[in-house]
């Protein structure tokens, strides 16, 4: 039999052999792709200076809260300068590119004060509508909805910078750690409240209203993809007034799809088409069946039970 040592080799050549087709998945270089370990690092910073209670940098031996920020916001600038660069370094000339990537980063951090006080709603909202919630820091120290919403509201200043890659990037690790999907793209109002959360997708072009509520498992989704790289820029994902609420399982699709303000989305309920203002839109009761089990921990039959009747 082969060495197992000569078979590695003759995988390697074959796998070499394979690099050399010149796909999309052959491109070794990575020169122009930002770090995904750095920039989730930015993202633990930046979340630190939109909550400065949140954490404590341990690393910072200043306590002077005005130099203690300065260096934080020092490192974040240094990192994101760079990840701006190798971004823009795909289109343009390294000084163009620094140029750009320096006007973008002071653009962003200058944005902050009023990206917090947008923040500042979101876990107002996240307070006055989760009764098992005891204080705003616990929502800031624990809940993954108001992690991602914020992750995305700091991604959407950079999207709508034309910033390439970097924002999907950070949408895309809070989406890892949280499993709720909101693309940088979207467009979402003040007091924005996630429930539980788990499985939220939010298209790119979804456009949310102030005070709008979302339970788990929600889709604000496209119609349909079948037009590819056609639809880009086109308004796929529907469009959500003030003051909804939009419960677990609710899929609403389309462009088109307006859903008026003051309504209330059931659970499971599959929208294609616009919903007038202060509408509930709910699925009929599906029927229950009941059927008589034995039950082998008893020593004796169960009573029926019809569901409706009391025993």
């Amino acid at each position: 039999m082969t060495p197992i040592e000569d078979q590695i080799e003759g995988i390697v050549d074959g796998i070499l052999a394979d690099y050399r087709n010149g796909r999309a998945i052959d491109a070794m270089t990575q020169k122009f792709h930002p770090d995904k370990e750095i920039v989730v690092d930015m993202i633990g910073k930046l979340i630190r200076i939109v909550y400065p209670g949140s954490a404590i940098e341990k690393s910072y031996r200043i306590y002077n809260t005005r130099h203690n920020l300065s260096m934080l916001i020092e490192d974040v600038m240094y990192n994101l300068n760079k990840q701006l660069c190798f971004a823009y370094r795909a289109t343009m000339e390294e000084d163009q590119a620094t140029q750009k990537a320096q006007a973008v980063s002071l653009a962003f951090f200058r944005a902050i004060p009023e990206l917090r006080a947008v923040c500042q709603t979101d876990v107002e909202a996240f307070f006055d509508g989760d009764p098992a919630a005891y204080s705003m820091d616990e929502i800031i120290f624990c809940y993954p909805g108001l992690f991602a919403i914020t992750v995305y509201r700091l991604a959407h200043v950079l999207y709508t910078l034309g910033v390439p890659m970097l924002p999907r990037l950070m949408t895309e690790h809070a989406h890892s750690v949280t499993g709720i999907d909101i693309n940088p793209g979207a467009t979402i109002g003040k007091y924005f409240f996630i429930d539980h959360g788990t499985g939220i997708v939010v298209g790119e072009t979804t456009v949310i209203g102030d005070h709008v509520k979302v339970y788990q498992g929600v889709t604000l989704g496209a119609l349909t993809t079948r037009g590819g790289q056609s639809l880009r820029g086109k308004k796929r994902h529907p469009t959500i007034e003030d003051n909804v609420t939009i419960y677990a399982g609710a899929s609403i699709l389309g462009g088109s799809t307006v859903i008026g303000r003051d309504s209330v989305i059931g659970s499971n309920v599959f929208i294609t088409h616009s919903i007038p203002p202060c509408t509930t839109v709910s699925v009929k009761s599906q029927e229950l069946q009941f059927k008589p089990r034995e039950c082998s921990a008893c020593t004796k039959a169960e009573p029926f039970w019809d569901g409706q009747s009391e025993k």
